[in-house]
């Protein structure tokens, strides 16, 4: 019998009873067709939440509570797990219980059976969890078997779904998290404890859920062509070997598709749980989240200088540039510097305090298997900022030098290591676990996208750690590049600020802070930026735009150098994410820029929602 530590949730199935352990494959995009969408309706109309004690969903999640599912009857692999499993887990797993602890529990009524010695173990188990933790409890099938089966009824939560389908157990699952609001009643009494009419409601759009197009208003037939057809012309214009795009509205993933392979052998299929290389995406997902949340809790003033929190550059032309202006790409500062090219002699050796070809304590981070950084070099990149001179001229120019800056700055202020901080406030309590730095610590090669042969530098095919050579030298880690991750945990962010903070019943940042992060700081002089985010041009021009004619002024996104990309729309809540490996092999290919595939995919989901 095998347990998956989250919450307790009980499941009853047969013909032997587990509990989660590894997730399942993706789920797959709900059909465009109208039959599809009506299928959706009806089994969510037919899930009816029969009891439910304070408000237990949807799930809160708390710092300490571990969450744990239990199912008898289900299948090895099925629906309701894969779609648990898409959610936040709570407290990492603990050798013992404790009475912060819930389970969900599950069964097939199926495959109720009092004389089966499995479902005799397992319903002593529902009786133990019942009496003594924090329990929701789901019946799929026959629902009179609650007749006959009183532990259940004890549950704090209790979720009787009709249907064993996959749709209906991916639909409760969401219910429990509050990826989709419960609304439905009996149509007949339950013996003496539920009657005909019972049933309670639940939030909808709690947390991210997952729908078909025509719930929100899309065409999903329309948009299911039109996006196909552009990522598809960009495969075969070798733009890149894979993409995927994934579309949400309303707080609904209505579309999720990947196309074509990692790379252009065409081995290995491309996946949506696929993990990429976040490049400058990382800017605004990372230490800007930090910034807004330290700004939205007077912490971090954005008109303060530089000098302010980073003492380090008090004496130099950067001291009195404010954050504002930095943020906004308006500081007067050069694009960028090549370090790892600063290091080099001019006979092309290294400098002394710089690369060995093998490490040691001196020589400690590791940038190949043959090339090790000197473990101050830190100083060296911040003294590259300090010294370097800045524009005469004041106006936008997109530069990644102050986010190199942006990690001290967080750490300084919440006294935390950076990734630490991010994992513990942000990632982990919106169940975005593959939103991390290095991620080779953490899952296999395989699911993570290669990016590009690197001849110049590293001489070697970057695959699983950060394509920018000065993150790289980092250690991986910094405020403009370094962060890698799936579409869908990349997704719960972003609805996190279409939120205008919250999600999942917590607010994380301040909705004044993400109103003031997200608008145009420096309209009057033409620069459409936003404090991190990038806007659309404030006259909109096809010719130079990687963004839809459609989106509203209010939209914000950002572009990875990799070939990531996402953008949301306030006014339609909206978000479309694009990530595609365009650098492999080489940097060399523009066919992404060529066939204006990013605007092209976005406008496609405008049109199927406007049409």
């Amino acid at each position: 019998m095998k347990w998956h530590c989250c919450f307790w949730i009980f499941i009853f199935c047969w013909p032997g009873c587990k509990v989660f352990a590894q997730p399942g494959p993706d789920l797959r995009v709900f059909s465009k067709t109208s039959p599809e969408t009506a299928a959706w309706t009806s089994a969510r109309e037919s899930i009816v939440l029969l009891r439910n004690d304070d408000n237990l969903l949807p799930l809160q999640i708390r710092e300490k509570q571990r969450i744990t599912w239990l199912t008898f009857g289900l299948g090895e692999k099925n629906a309701f797990e894969e779609t648990l499993a898409k959610f936040p887990q709570g407290a990492p797993v603990r050798k013992y219980f404790t009475k912060d602890d819930l389970v969900i529990v599950a069964l097939d009524a199926a495959e109720y059976s009092p004389v089966n010695p499995d479902f005799q173990q397992f319903e002593e188990r529902v009786k133990n969890f019942t009496q003594n933790y924090n329990t929701v409890a789901v019946l799929f099938g026959n629902p009179q078997i609650l007749n006959h089966f009183e532990a259940l009824q004890q549950a704090r939560s209790l979720l009787v779904v009709p249907g064993t389908d996959s749709l209906s157990q991916s639909i409760a699952a969401q219910i429990i998290y509050g990826g989709c609001a419960a609304n439905g009643q009996l149509g007949a009494d339950i013996g003496t404890f539920f009657k005909k009419g019972d049933g309670l409601a639940t939030p909808e759009n709690f947390r991210l859920g997952y729908a078909p197009p025509e719930t929100v208003g899309l065409d999903g037939q329309l948009l299911d062509d039109s996006i196909t057809a552009i990522v598809e012309a960009g495969i075969r214009a070798h733009a890149y070997p894979g993409a995927q795009v994934l579309v949400a509205k309303d707080g609904k993933i209505v579309f999720h598709k990947a196309y074509g392979y990692h790379t252009y052998d065409s081995l290995q299929v491309l996946k949506t749980t696929d993990i990429y290389d976040f490049a400058s995406v990382t800017k605004v997902t990372s230490t800007l989240p930090a910034l807004m949340k330290l700004y939205g809790e007077d912490k971090f003033d954005l008109d303060a200088p530089l000098s302010r929190y980073l003492k380090f550059f008090k004496r130099s032309d950067k001291a009195d540039v404010t954050y504002r202006q930095f943020l906004s790409h308006n500081g007067r500062l050069k694009p960028s510097i090549v370090f790892w090219r600063e290091a080099k002699n001019a006979d092309g050796s290294w400098k002394k305090r710089s690369f060995r070809d093998h490490p040691s304590r001196r020589y400690p981070i590791q940038i190949t298997d043959s090339l090790f950084l000197f473990k101050k070099y830190k100083k060296q990149i911040f003294k590259g900022i300090r010294d370097l001179p800045l524009n005469e001229k004041t106006g936008y120019v997109y530069s990644d030098l102050s986010f190199i800056l942006y990690p001290a700055v967080v750490e300084k202020l919440t006294g935390e290591p950076l990734e630490e901080y991010l994992k513990k406030t942000f990632y982990r309590p919106i169940g975005a676990y593959t939103l991390t730095y290095n991620p080779l610590k953490s899952f296999p090669a395989e699911r993570l996208v290669p990016t590009e042969q690197d001849t110049f530098f590293r001489k070697k095919q970057v695959h699983g750690t950060v394509h920018d050579e000065t993150a790289a030298m980092l250690g991986g880690v910094s405020g403009h590049a370094g962060l890698f991750g799936s579409a869908e945990d990349l997704a719960k962010l972003v609805q996190l600020y279409l939120n205008g903070g919250e999600y999942g019943g917590q607010r994380f940042i301040s909705e004044a802070a993400v109103r003031e992060f997200t608008r145009c700081q420096f309209c009057e002089t033409g620069n459409r930026r936003g404090l991190g985010f990038d806007k659309p041009l404030i006259e909109y021009d096809p010719a130079q735009s990687y963004v839809a004619k459609d989106a509203s002024p209010a939209s914000f996104g950002h572009s990875g150098y990799t070939g990531t990309f996402f953008w949301a729309d306030p006014e339609r809540n909206l978000q479309v994410i694009f990530f595609s490996n365009r650098v492999f092999p080489d940097r060399s290919s523009r066919g992404l820029y060529d066939l204006n595939i990013r605007p092209r995919v976005q406008q496609a989901v405008y049109d199927a929602l406007n049409k």
